[in-house]
């Protein structure tokens, strides 16, 4: 007898044949990648931020520095960002909303009092209490992302909590940034390199993040065109259909009581997907461990094998046609055998129970036990074929089974 073919373990399947992917009915179409270098020694052209900052150094809203650098992880002051803030409003064209202030910690002839003069004016930033505004103090992330949401007066119309769970790390939001934080995820301002679940709410902001940000922020007001890049925040991305090609396999696990099943006979049978399946490039998920796929188990008289039907995926049903191996793991029952035994935590076939009840001599065993299966005229046929025989071999899937299903057409999922 032939024992399954077990799956090794892992936290992962990763489809590396032929997974194709397209985008289904974007929202808005992606600009052509910008070509033109930066010009700065220390920003490649493939670094990740390196068109953000293309972008506002030729607007003259940033500014290298005299060796030909940019310093891209440098963080920025207060009074820098201010600054920034100041040649952007140049697109932005945000009127003034209040007068100004003086802060204790602001000399007017401080080299950015103007700059932080208009950016109080405008509602882009305000002070500390106290009437302090800390100019050499490096701005977090979150203070970044909450100028730009107020300052341009952006409100979600989503829920703050769900628009804030996108990241894993929401909860280190202050509760002063949740709201227009929320705004700026659901107006796309956010850049989050090079994890796009964390936000890092009160890390410092690097000269490159915080350039991502204000050009989003160019974008969301029609300022400037979009620029392609898979580190923006999308709360409501276009679907993307991936296909997994036939021939790919799945692993599945069989976890519920063992099942006794006769030649011939058809049982209704849900198997779960054993470990995550993703894509090989981005790990992207696309069938989750712990997904049903509804089938049936049909057996000849060399073996059984599982039939695909349907994959559960989240509370969306696809259709599915997969195969197993065939399974030709048998057990013998013999005349005499206790049916109490064999019959214990086992999920049996109606064929099977009437070939049982045949050999055993057993007659209640069709009325006494829970079956499965509606082959009710093969277990008629069983039942007098095999009275009074001595035994009789049943095909069985234990619990904990693995299995490995092949697709035998191509499988489409979309996924976001």
């Amino acid at each position: 007898m032939l024992n399954l073919n077990h799956f090794q373990s892992g936290t992962a399947a990763v489809l590396a044949l032929g997974l194709t992917a397209t985008t289904m009915a974007p929202l808005v179409a992606p600009a052509p990648s910008f070509a033109q270098s930066t010009n700065f020694i220390d920003v490649s052209s493939n670094y990740w931020a390196s068109e953000f900052i293309g972008e506002l150094s030729q607007r003259g809203i940033i500014a290298g520095f005299p060796d030909g650098s940019f310093r891209p992880n440098a963080p920025v002051t207060r009074a820098q960002f201010a600054a920034m803030l100041r040649k952007a409003n140049q697109d932005f064209n945000k009127p003034a909303i209040r007068g100004g202030n003086t802060f204790v910690d602001v000399a007017s002839n401080y080299w950015a009092n103007p700059a932080i003069q208009e950016a109080y004016q405008t509602g882009f930033l305000s002070g500390y209490p106290g009437n302090i505004f800390r100019p050499e103090q490096n701005i977090p992330r979150e203070q970044v992302l909450v100028a730009l949401s107020n300052g341009l007066n952006f409100s979600s119309t989503g829920s703050t909590s769900e628009l804030i769970s996108f990241y894993r790390d929401g909860s280190q939001i202050s509760n002063f940034a949740r709201a227009p934080i929320a705004a700026a995820t659901e107006n796309s301002l956010v850049v989050n390199y090079p994890n796009v679940a964390f936000l890092n709410p009160t890390r410092n902001a690097t000269r490159a993040e915080v350039a991502a940000f204000m050009y989003q922020a160019l974008v969301a007001t029609e300022q400037a065109p979009v620029i392609s890049s898979q580190y923006i925040i999308d709360p409501n991305p276009a679907p993307v259909a991936f296909t997994i090609p036939a021939g790919t396999s799945i692993p599945v696990k069989y976890k519920k009581d063992k099942i006794l099943l006769a030649q011939e006979e058809t049982i209704p049978l849900t198997l779960t997907v054993d470990l995550n399946i993703t894509t090989a490039d981005e790990g992207k998920l696309l069938i989750p461990a712990g997904s049903e796929v509804v089938g049936e188990l049909r057996a000849t008289k060399e073996g059984a094998q599982f039939v695909a039907q349907r994959l559960l995926i989240n509370g969306e049903t696809l259709s599915f046609n997969a195969t197993s191996e065939e399974i030709t793991t048998t057990e013998t029952i013999r005349k005499g055998s206790n049916p109490g035994s064999i019959l214990k935590d086992a999920a049996v076939g109606t064929a099977a129970a009437a070939a049982i009840s045949a050999v055993t001599g057993d007659r209640a065993i069709a009325t006494e036990e829970i079956l499965i299966g509606v082959s009710s005229g093969i277990a008629l046929n069983i039942g007098k074929r095999l009275f009074g025989s001595s035994s009789v071999d049943l095909f069985v899937v234990e619990p904990e089974t693995d299995l490995q299903l092949t697709i035998d057409s191509d499988l489409v999922i979309s996924s976001q």
